[in-house]
């Protein structure tokens, strides 16, 4: 049986990390936001925990479809805070620093991503 981690660089193993904490971030998001939801409040956190899991997923998978999707989540994140409290500075900082640092991140780990795919296509894994 081959070994299938231990080929891994430190910059897929920081990728992989990286999608096991969006993964957890995101199930946060859907316990807690099923509950708010419950309780008549913004069904933002449900949504967006749904796509954070997927986003981890996919990440931890090696797939560029998870970087993707936490970018496309970081979007609606930004959409969801204009939307919620305007342009004041103050009000979208707590709501959209975390997840843009995050962002930034996952935009790093593109490249990284996309090396995994190509190796796994060339060994025949799809």
């Amino acid at each position: 049986m081959p070994n299938t981690y231990g080929n891994r660089t430190l910059t897929e193993w920081l990728t992989l990390v990286l999608g096991v904490v969006i993964v957890l971030v995101g199930l946060f998001f859907v316990i807690g936001g099923a509950d708010l939801a419950m309780l008549g409040g913004s069904v933002y956190y449900v949504l967006c925990g749904i796509l954070l899991v997927a986003s981890g997923v996919f990440m931890v998978m090696g797939r560029t479809l998870g970087a993707f999707l936490y970018l496309g989540a970081l979007a609606y994140t930004w959409i969801w805070s204009l939307w919620e409290v305007g342009f004041s500075p103050v009000d979208l900082l707590p709501r959209d620093f975390g997840p843009t640092l995050l962002g930034i991140l996952v935009a790093l780990t593109i490249p990284v991503l996309r090396r995994m795919e190509t190796r796994r296509t060339l060994r025949g894994a799809v």
